[in-house]
């Protein structure tokens, strides 16, 4: 019977053609379900074969070189033929097993491929689904993909049956597209395999526009983790992209191995001592924590025997923050300095330095910029004195533009707070897009509290004060925060830790714990404290809710002056 020019065989056959499309697309979506999703969703259908054929259309090219995957060491066994598929029918012939499966013809752009139905099934989702249809390409054992370039299915097939992956760098970027259309898992995640040991800075951004072109969620990760591997490494390309995007790939910085770090700060020792070129080194906390071993990682950036670094972690990058000592016309001097290490790489590389010569200051990461507070002059690693000032001024760095600035300074017109040489002063942490500092008043004892609006580069106090009669607390040795903020100090016969909630503007309880001496920057991780021990010569993590105290593998060098943060590797 025929209808409007069209057989009634062939409105069925269009309209299995249709139903098979919507299946595909709905496989790809909901993949847990495939491949007994049945649901019709026309306007993706008929927009995915829009876009596919614009897309095949659309040139994508990048710099030629060859890429083979790990388990191959050259060309494909039937490349190396000469390319013989391209005029032999035999080389274009696809068994499987013992030969006795089902074949059928695929036809593609310039050649057809005789395969075995059932392999093919198990390497690409849009060949199951095809097989289980009772479409004429089924029943009539042809397959038409004319759209599909031969020499890319060719490629498919070599790996689907041959275990041979041979892709050329320019061309994956097309395999890739082909791939995601039919659905072979497999294949494409070789393929972003090859992809992810070559994508330059001048290609990423081509692979990310094809990524969001055809719909592949797969290669857009590929490109996110490259460009979050090197995002400050990157500026002109992470700054370009939208708010969303850059948040995801701060968000990756984070996702890998989380480990325990150590670096010494500050170094007293000259060359004729043995541990000074093992100080030189940040060491790692191989394994659990306890038990685990600590491993050098990385070399310091610079070469000197006595430094004074501040440390902090922005976007999983680590900062060395202030200066070391080396020879000038006369005698020495300390050359103020900056450096950033990206865990990823294994790399340093040189930063804008400070505008101000400082030492024991607290640098504090927060709202994406870092803030240098206190500290006194650098000049020499001497005992201060009482002519020894503290810094009020403030520095703000910006790790896009790599500048220091200035902003609003610390509020200590007609009070000092009480100096130290076994923790940085004042002590600082950041809490939302706040900065918070604690001291202690050199006049009173009081412990002042003041924070500082990052927004609004304003500072305010924020009271009560922490007096004597609250909490006998003479030496701070941490400031942290979580939801709250925690405080970590000592007397003479125990430490003793509070919070401080900024909500409500409430001192919490104060409690006592394990008497240990703690000297240097720790870091908090949840619920749990980070410190340098003195006395137990390794570092020592404190539980704020039981305060216990467990003690972590010993150091390869001993306890100075050290700092404690966590990186993801």
């Amino acid at each position: 019977m025929e209808m409007g020019g069209y057989s009634e065989s062939t409105m069925h056959e269009d309209q299995a053609r249709k139903e098979l499309e919507m299946f595909v697309e709905a496989n790809r979506m909901i993949s847990l379900l495939r491949p007994y999703v049945k649901v019709v969703v026309l306007w993706i259908s008929g927009w995915l074969k829009y876009a596919l054929q614009r897309v095949w259309r659309m040139p994508f090219s990048v710099p030629h070189t060859w890429v083979t995957s790990p388990s191959n060491s050259g060309e494909g066994l039937y490349d190396r033929v000469s390319k013989e598929w391209l005029t032999n029918e035999m080389y274009r012939t696809y068994h499987h097993g013992d030969g006795s499966g089902t074949m059928v013809t695929v036809q593609t752009s310039t050649h057809a491929f005789h395969v075995n139905l059932g392999r093919l099934t198990d390497c690409s989702e849009y060949f199951r689904a095809l097989s289980q249809s009772s479409m004429r390409e089924t029943t009539e054992s042809l397959i038409v993909l004319d759209h599909i370039p031969s020499s890319v299915f060719h490629s498919l097939l070599e790996f689907c049956f041959r275990n041979d992956f041979s892709v050329p760098q320019e061309e994956l970027g097309e395999h890739i597209q082909v791939g995601s259309y039919l659905l072979a898992e497999a294949f494409v995640s070789q393929c972003l395999l090859a992809l992810s040991g070559v994508l330059t800075p001048d290609s990423c951004l081509s692979y990310l526009a094809l990524a969001r072109d055809i719909c592949c969620t797969e290669l857009e990760t590929t490109v996110f983790s490259y460009l979050s591997r090197h995002l400050l490494e990157l500026p002109h390309l992470t700054r370009c992209l939208p708010a969303e995007d850059r948040a995801e790939l701060a968000r990756l910085r984070w996702q890998g191995d989380l480990r325990l770090c150590c670096v010494r700060k500050e170094n007293l020792t000259s060359w004729n001592d043995l541990e000074t070129e093992a100080a030189r080194h940040l060491f790692t906390l191989d394994g659990s924590e306890v038990p685990g071993d600590w491993r050098p990682i990385t070399e310091l950036p610079f070469m000197a025997d006595k430094w004074c670094f501040t440390t902090v972690v922005l976007l999983n990058y680590l900062y060395l923050i202030g200066g070391y000592r080396q020879r000038a016309k006369r005698g020495w001097e300390f050359k103020m300095a900056s450096f950033r290490y990206n865990p990823f790489t294994n790399t340093w590389v040189s930063t804008a330095p400070l505008i101000k010569h400082r030492r024991h200051f607290s640098a504090v990461s927060c709202d994406g910029c870092i803030y240098a507070v206190g500290g006194w002059y650098l000049d020499s690693l001497v005992t201060p004195d009482s002519s020894t000032a503290l810094y009020t001024a403030v520095e703000r760095y910006h790790p896009w533009d790599n500048t220091w600035t200035f902003v609003s300074s610390l509020p200590l017109t007609d009070l000092q707070f009480t100096m130290s040489l076994s923790h940085d002063l004042p002590l600082a942490t950041s809490l939302g897009s706040c900065l918070y500092v604690l001291g202690n008043i050199q006049r009173t004892g009081e412990k002042l509290l003041l924070q500082y609006d990052t927004r609004q580069d304003l500072w305010s106090e924020l009271l009560p004060t922490l007096t004597k009669a609250n909490a006998d607390l003479p030496s701070l040795y941490f400031l942290g925060a979580t939801d709250r903020l925690f405080v970590i100090g000592g007397n003479n016969s125990e430490n003793v830790v509070t919070s401080f909630c900024v909500e409500s503007g409430k001192w919490g309880q104060v409690k006592g714990a394990e008497k240990v001496a703690l000297a240097g920057q720790g870091t908090m991780l949840g619920d749990q404290v980070y410190m340098p021990g003195i006395e137990h010569n390794a570092a020592v993590r404190l539980d704020l809710h039981s305060l216990s105290l467990t003690v972590l593998p010993p150091l390869p060098i001993c306890i100075r002056y050290e700092a404690l943060l966590h990186l993801s590797f």
